[in-house]
């Protein structure tokens, strides 16, 4: 197929992106706009209002007006959850249009984003019944004291999020931040602002009180950088790059505010001998072509038993080479068309570097009748040393690099030879080696035998550059609330008089 002219625009699309504070949708105050990208073509398709310091300070004061005055802080648990399972009714009654318009948006394979539209719905369903299932902890020494614990909203909750399946990711900061009663600013990514632009009328619609929900576009250095530096908002929730949530990180403190960031990764995929290869290999073709290589959790090395070695790289190769890249619309398509020229680029020029570095099995280049859009083939070194650039350097696109080890500790040794520690797998018939080597890698989640499929009650988070904190489950609940303990004397005070001689 050769993509040459301009793709049909999917219904719902606005003819402007605005922001929307205060319950209104918007334009910022200097009239300012930015170009939004059709991935495939590469063509504006659509303008996005480009917030700045004003826009933001804006919603700021809607939203803490909304904490302060309005009634959601103050609603029973049990009220806020109803609020919540209505929006994810409404995500789930129009998972094929949000589907539609994140696929055209993100350049992501259609069905792929469909999985995205459900999982958003889901995180909205969870977080409404654990808000109602907390329990709040109390401790007692009996005849003398009673302890308990007060869980309260901060405030404005600021949330940073990405391109990459930027609804799912949405709705995963957005569930929890209002669950637990706080008002929020959302600054989505500026390449894909789209989706985003749909929270509006879904909060609407669900009966969210206005002044809770605000959302800002702009590009990073000036919506989310104002955003991050407001006095008034005392929690950022950021997913992004590293080198991004170490100048966030630098930026907010001087205001003491609570992080939680989830960086970048070059997760490994530890194949043992006697792994069942055929599930390891069809499992870490997944876990790095799928969403189009654009995942923070992706099995971007795999390093491979020496024993096995020549055989898995032969089957890898072959199997890449029959990925089906194709239209994010065509739900036949398993890789789509990258979020951006820019991020295009990037991934390219990594695919040049490899070459000079590995020995290129798979790929390596545009596909075949694609001479436009962000299309990139499924790309595969082999024989990559640990030194190497593609080996360390996080890519985030449909390109792996395939490492050879001997024995158990250089495995290791090679796992854990990276700065970033998010994510890793690990393929072995061995339980005890399995559990051994979870316990000794350097990330902050592990599947054993498994591929990214994760409970929701998990934690969710990394080490060393790939971030700060988790989230997920009760962490998350932890993150947006205050824990304020209260004590209680149910005896005889014990009070040391002092000043009495």
């Amino acid at each position: 197929m050769t993509t040459t002219t301009p793709r049909p625009i999917p219904d719902g699309v606005p003819e402007r992106i605005r922001h929307y504070i205060g319950g209104e949708l918007t334009d910022s105050a200097d009239g300012a706009v930015f170009d939004v990208l059709d991935p495939v073509t590469n063509e504006v398709y659509v303008r996005a209002a480009a917030g700045k310091k004003a826009d933001i300070y804006r919603a700021v004061a809607a939203a803490r007006k909304a904490f302060t005055e309005g009634p959601w802080p103050k609603m029973l648990p049990r009220e806020r959850s109803r609020v919540l399972n209505r929006v994810a009714d409404v995500v789930e009654s129009r998972d094929k249009r949000l589907a539609a318009l994140e696929s055209f948006d993100s350049g992501l394979p259609i069905s792929q984003a469909l999985g995205q539209a459900r999982r958003a719905a889901e995180n909205f369903r969870f977080f409404a019944d654990l808000i109602v299932a907390q329990a709040d902890d109390a401790y007692k020494v009996p005849g003398r004291q009673v302890n308990y614990v007060n869980r309260k909203p901060i405030g404005v909750a600021g949330l940073i999020t990405p391109w990459n399946t930027p609804f799912m990711l949405e709705s995963w900061k957005l569930a929890p931040a209002l669950a637990t009663g706080n008002t929020v600013v959302l600054k989505p990514a500026e390449f894909t602002p789209l989706s985003a632009s749909l929270w509006a009328e879904i909060f609407e619609e669900a009966g969210l009180p206005p002044g809770v929900f605000n959302l800002v576009n702009g590009l990073g250095e000036d919506a989310g950088d104002a955003l991050v530096k407001h006095p008034d908002v005392p929690l950022i929730s950021f997913t992004g790059e590293s080198s991004t949530g170490s100048l966030i990180f630098g930026n907010a403190a001087p205001f003491l505010k609570g992080l939680s960031m989830e960086l970048g990764g070059k997760s490994p995929a530890i194949v043992f001998a006697d792994a069942d290869l055929e599930t390891a290999i069809d499992a870490t073709i997944f876990g790095v072509f799928s969403l189009n290589g654009e995942r923070c959790t992706a099995g971007s090395r795999i390093l491979v038993e020496r024993a096995i070695y020549d055989e898995f790289v032969q089957r890898y190769a072959e199997q890449a080479k029959r990925v089906v890249v194709g239209d994010p619309s065509d739900p036949a398509t398993e890789v789509g068309a990258l979020v951006h020229p820019e991020h295009y680029d990037k991934v390219m020029k990594y695919i040049e570097i490899g070459k000079t570095e590995a020995t290129l099995v798979a790929g390596g280049g545009r596909p075949d009748g694609f001479p436009t859009g962000n299309y990139v083939a499924p790309t595969v070194f082999a024989d990559v040393k640990p030194d190497a650039r593609i080996f360390q350097e996080e890519i985030f696109g449909p390109v792996v690099a395939i490492t050879p080890f001997d024995s158990e500790q250089e495995a290791l040794e090679l796992a854990n030879n990276t700065k970033y520690g998010l994510a890793a797998y690990v393929w072995t018939n061995d339980l005890k080696r399995a559990h051994n080597f979870a316990q000794s890698v350097e990330a902050g989640m592990v599947w054993l035998n498994s591929n990214n499929v994760r409970d929701l009650r998990t934690p969710f988070g990394g080490v060393k550059a790939s971030g700060l904190g988790h989230e997920g489950g009760y962490r998350s609940i932890d993150f947006y609330t205050d824990q304020q303990a209260v004590h209680i004397n149910l005896g005889e005070v014990h009070n040391p008089a002092f000043g009495k001689g």
